[in-house]
C-alpha cells in the first residue's frame, strides 16, 4: 500500500464517509496491488454522521443496513443516534487500517483528466498548510455525497432580518445553543426536523414544527427483535447477515407495495398515525401529504418520540405558509403569529454533483448535465471515474457497498486485459435515446431543485439509474463488466 503522502496513486478516493471508508475497504480486500489515497475536506472522518450535531441526530434507517456488508452492527440500538454511527465508523477505520490512507482537510477543487498518459490530476486546497496539492492517480472514485457541506439550503424569507432571536440551520449547529425553557420554531417537515423536534421538547419550553405541507411518518421501534434474539444464539457475523437480508427483503416488499398499491399504504401509514395521536387530531390537514407515498422520502419516528413530544403538550404541528418574519417570530399568511425566541430552518441540503470541483477531460470542462449516466455510477465520454450515489428509498451503505465491488471488478478487469482506460460510450443503437430525469418517480423538492444539473438517464441499459436493489443487482453486480458500453482502451503511448 502507498503511504498517504505520495502524489501519485493508482486509485484517488475522494471523501472519507460512509462511502470512502467502504471503498477502502473493499480495495484493500479485492484489488490488494492497488494503492490508493483518501483525500477528506474536513478535519475527521464521517462526513454526513460528523458534520451534523443537531439534537438527537440519528440515522433513519435501519443500522442493519446501513452499517456494512463486512462490519456486523452489533449494539442493541438499530436506529442509531450519531455519535453512536461515528463510533462504528472509527472501529472500522480501526480494524482495517485506514486512516493511514487519509489526508484530512484536503478540500478538492479540480481534476484534470489526460488521455495522453491515462491519468487525472486532482488539485486539492491543504487548509492545515495553506497551500494546494495536486495529486496524479489512474482511478478516481468519487465518495463525496450528494449535497453541498458549504452551507444547506435554506429559501429566501422575507423579513429575516427583522427576527430579534436566534436563527440557526441543522447543518450549522451552534454548540452552546441554549433552548432550555425557550420557544422554538422548526420550520420543515422532512426527517431533519422530525428528529429535532422531539429531541428539543424535553428541555424547550415548546417546540413548533412549522410546514408547508405533510410528510408521511412511520413509527417503528429503534431495536429490531428478531436482530436481539438472533444475537443470543448465532454468531454476530450470521446475526447480522440474517437481519439485514431480512431488512432489504422487507424494504423491497414495502416499496413495491407503495408502487402498486399505494392507497392502501397510505391507509396504512396514516392509521398508524391516527392511532399514535387519537381520534380527535387532525390528521388530513397535518399528517396526510398529496402525494403517494414514497413519491417523497418517508420520515421515521422511532419509539413514536415525534408522537409522544405532541401528546405531551410540549410539541405541536402548523400547517401554514409565511408570510414574513417579525421581531418576535414568524407571521403566517392568516396573519395569526407565531411566538419563538429560536428559529429553526430545517429546509433541506444543497445537492451537487462530484463534491463541487471543476471536471476536464483533455482540457474541455465537463458539464454532467450533458452527460447520460452509466448504471447511475459512471458518466459518458468520462474516463476511469466513478461515484457512488445511494439509495433514495433504502439505506445509502446498500448501493455504495455494491458500487465499491464494481469498481474492483473493473480495476481487476482492466489490469487482466493490459487496458488503462474505462469510458462509457454511447453505442450507435443509443444514438436517439429519449431523456428522462436522473433520478425518475421522485417528487422531493430537494431533488427537482437540481435535476437540471444532473446527468440523464435513458431508456435502456446501461444508461439507467434505476435506483431499485434487485435491478441493481442484475445491471451492477451479474452484468458483466465488458458490455459494449464500456469501452477498454491502452494508453495512446503503449499501442
Amino acid at each position: 500500500m502507498g503511504d498517504s503522502q505520495s502524489t501519485h496513486v493508482d486509485v484517488l478516493i475522494v471523501g472519507a464517509g460512509i462511502s470512502g471508508i467502504g471503498a477502502a475497504y473493499h480495495l484493500q480486500t479485492l484489488c490488494p496491488d492497488r494503492t490508493f489515497t483518501i483525500l477528506e475536506g474536513r478535519s475527521d472522518i464521517g462526513g454526513t454522521w460528523d458534520l451534523f450535531r443537531y439534537p438527537g441526530v440519528r440515522s433513519d434507517s435501519d443500522m442493519h443496513t446501513l452499517g456494512f456488508s463486512f462490519k456486523p452492527w452489533t449494539e442493541a440500538k438499530s436506529i442509531a443516534d450519531g455519535p453512536s454511527i461515528m463510533k462504528y465508523l472509527r472501529e472500522t477505520v480501526a480494524e482495517h487500517d485506514i486512516e493511514r490512507h487519509i489526508r484530512f482537510d484536503h478540500w478538492v477543487t479540480n481534476a484534470s483528466w489526460d488521455t495522453a498518459t491515462s491519468r487525472w490530476t486532482v488539485t486539492a486546497n491543504d487548509k492545515r498548510n495553506d497551500r494546494t496539492v495536486s495529486v496524479t492517480c489512474n482511478f478516481l472514485f468519487m465518495c463525496s455525497g450528494y449535497y453541498s457541506y458549504k452551507e444547506g439550503y435554506t429559501p429566501e424569507f422575507a423579513g429575516r432580518d427583522n427576527f430579534r432571536g436566534t436563527i440557526v440551520h441543522p447543518q450549522k449547529w451552534p454548540e452552546d445553543l441554549d433552548y432550555a425553557g425557550k420557544r422554538v420554531v422548526v420550520i420543515g417537515s422532512g426527517a431533519t426536523a422530525v428528529t429535532i423536534v422531539p429531541a428539543m421538547a424535553t428541555t424547550a419550553s415548546h417546540v413548533t414544527m412549522l410546514q408547508r405541507s405533510p410528510t408521511y411518518m412511520v413509527s417503528r421501534p429503534d431495536h429490531d427483535a428478531v436482530a436481539d434474539t438472533l444475537r443470543k444464539f448465532l454468531p454476530a457475523r450470521t446475526a447480522y447477515a440474517i437481519t439485514r437480508a431480512k431488512n432489504i427483503f422487507l424494504t423491497k416488499y414495502f416499496y413495491n407495495r407503495t408502487r402498486t398499491q399505494p392507497e392502501k399504504v397510505k391507509e396504512l401509514v396514516l392509521g398508524g398515525v391516527r392511532k399514535a395521536l387519537g381520534p380527535d387530531y387532525d390528521i388530513d390537514t397535518h399528517f396526510t401529504p398529496s402525494y403517494n407515498p414514497w413519491d417523497q422520502r418517508m420520515c421515521l419516528v422511532p419509539n413514536g418520540d415525534f408522537f409522544n413530544a405532541i401528546n405531551s403538550g410540549k410539541a405541536s404541528v402548523v400547517t401554514a405558509q409565511i408570510d414574513t418574519f417579525v421581531e418576535n417570530g414568524i407571521r403566517l399568511a392568516s396573519g395569526e403569529v407565531l411566538e419563538a425566541d429560536i428559529i429553526i430552518t430545517a429546509t433541506g441540503l444543497n445537492l451537487v454533483t462530484l463534491g463541487e470541483m471543476h471536471v476536464e477531460v483533455d482540457g474541455r470542462e465537463i458539464d454532467f448535465a450533458n452527460t447520460w449516466t452509466y448504471k447511475g455510477l459512471a458518466y459518458s465520454d468520462v474516463p476511469n471515474l466513478v461515484s457512488t450515489f445511494g439509495y433514495i428509498n433504502a439505506s445509502w451503505t446498500l448501493r455504495a457497498d455494491v458500487v465499491s465491488k464494481y469498481v474492483c471488478r473493473l480495476l481487476n478487469h482492466m489490469k487482466a486485459t493490459g487496458t488503462q482506460q474505462a469510458t462509457p460510450r454511447l453505442r450507435p443503437e443509443d444514438a436517439n435515446m429519449p431523456v428522462r430525469p436522473w433520478i425518475d418517480d421522485f417528487s422531493a423538492g430537494y431533488m427537482l431543485r437540481v435535476m437540471h444539473l444532473m446527468p440523464k438517464q435513458g431508456d435502456r441499459e446501461p444508461w439507467i439509474n434505476p435506483q431499485l436493489i434487485a435491478r441493481d443487482k442484475q445491471i451492477i453486480v451479474k452484468a458483466p463488466i465488458d458490455d459494449g458500453a464500456m469501452q477498454f482502451t491502452k494508453t495512446p503511448a503503449l499501442v
